[in-house]
């Protein structure tokens, strides 16, 4: 839920007042006085200002992310660190998951928007192949010929099969054929 910096401000003065606004409706009593005291608290690390919604958020560089993450890696409370930095403590939650999944990869800014439908503006990658050493050459021609075994032994177990199943498929033809003599013969009788 938003809140205006006026109802902000007014629930910060009744926080020092010793009392609490009341409730909107929709939000547990919990989850508001926690976010009144993350409000105070992010006052007076840094002024009654940061409580003002801000129309842009601010990007951060790698760097910037890496050193807050450092320091809830080092043992400070996460949620002490995003207070002291002014950001909400998901998105340094988030920033610490990426950095223990990905590394300082993840840290990286991602381009925004949508990618370009025109696909001539896409310039295909050719990496040149590496020279290979005499080991792995070997290794290259003996995989290559145990494929090639595979494949013919693959082949010689098809045609087995299909032998097989022409085989059963003849001998069922004649079965019914014979059934077919002896019913006809059963019916004359």
């Amino acid at each position: 839920m938003r809140y205006s910096y006026e109802f902000k401000r007014k629930a910060i003065e009744l926080f020092y007042q010793g009392e609490w606004p009341k409730t909107p409706a929709g939000v547990s009593t919990h989850t508001f006085h926690n976010q009144i005291r993350e409000w105070v608290k992010l006052e007076q690390f840094h002024g009654p200002d940061i409580n003002k919604s801000r129309g842009t958020n601010k990007p951060w560089s790698p760097k910037e992310k890496y050193e807050l993450v450092c320091q809830v890696l080092s043992g400070q409370g996460l949620r002490a660190v995003a207070i002291v930095a002014g950001i909400n403590s998901g998105q340094l939650y988030q920033w610490v998951h990426k950095y223990k999944t990905l590394g300082y990869n993840g840290l990286m800014n991602k381009p925004k928007g949508r990618p370009p439908k025109d696909c001539k503006m896409k310039v295909p990658k050719t990496i040149p192949p590496r020279k290979l050493k005499e080991s792995e050459y070997e290794e290259l021609i003996r995989l290559r010929a145990e494929i090639a075994y595979i494949k013919a032994e693959n082949e010689v177990i098809k045609k087995e099969i299909a032998l097989r199943e022409e085989k059963e498929a003849a001998r069922l033809k004649a079965k019914k054929q014979r059934l077919s003599k002896f019913s006809a013969n059963k019916a004359i009788n």
